[in-house]
């Protein structure tokens, strides 16, 4: 045995753990798959979708939110009314994207849909923050592909530069703190904060 530490999110809990595991081969990116993973549109669709993303997203110009929710629409996207959507969102696969009413996304979000994104109504994701619903296996050689959903309940607010890892669902009325990284369930009405984020008031 080798003492090989190594950050595995589970799919379910989105806790992070720590193991030790039986000496292995160095990872060999040449025999990396995505295994079962599907992309969940055609590449077609996916093609319109980069230059949709690129001439009405990933701009400083400033078009109407309701345009681009129109256009997130329009690729499969649950978006509900009243959302704001600032420049430079850049949301990868919107048929795996639902926003509730009155959901604010802020300068730079970055959203990496390989799972579906969940963010229910009155939320707000500040600039730079990013929902990340996929990983890699450390442990496997072939680094494995590894996603799951990750929801965001009414009333939250994801502050600027947080990260919030796969698996993750972030309470009702809670807040997580400029720069947290979220490697856990986050409980209702509490702010988080820090790396790993952790509970540091309740609401």
């Amino acid at each position: 045995m080798t003492l090989s530490l190594y950050s595995l999110l589970g799919r379910s809990s989105g806790y992070a753990t720590w193991q030790i595991v039986p000496e292995r081969d160095m990872i060999d990116l040449s025999g990396y798959t995505t295994g079962d993973f599907r992309r969940g549109a055609s590449t077609l669709k996916e093609i319109a979708w980069w230059a949709v993303r690129a001439l009405f997203f990933q701009t400083p110009i400033p078009w109407p939110s309701s345009l681009r929710v129109a256009l997130l629409r329009l690729f499969g996207a649950k978006v509900g009314e009243g959302v704001v959507i600032r420049s430079h969102v850049n949301i990868t696969f919107p048929w795996r994207f639902s926003a509730g009413d009155h959901v604010w996304l802020g300068e730079e979000v970055l959203i990496l849909s390989l799972a579906l994104v969940t963010i229910e109504s009155n939320c707000c994701i500040s600039q730079r923050a990013f929902l990340c619903t996929g990983s890699h296996d450390f442990s496997s050689p072939a680094f494995s592909l590894l996603t799951a959903p990750i929801t965001i309940r009414e009333g939250s607010w994801v502050a600027a530069a947080a990260f919030i890892a796969l698996g993750v669902q972030v309470g009702p009325g809670s807040m997580v703190a400029a720069g947290s990284i979220v490697l856990a369930n986050v409980p209702p009405r509490v702010i988080v904060r820090g790396n790993p984020a952790a509970v540091v008031k309740e609401l």
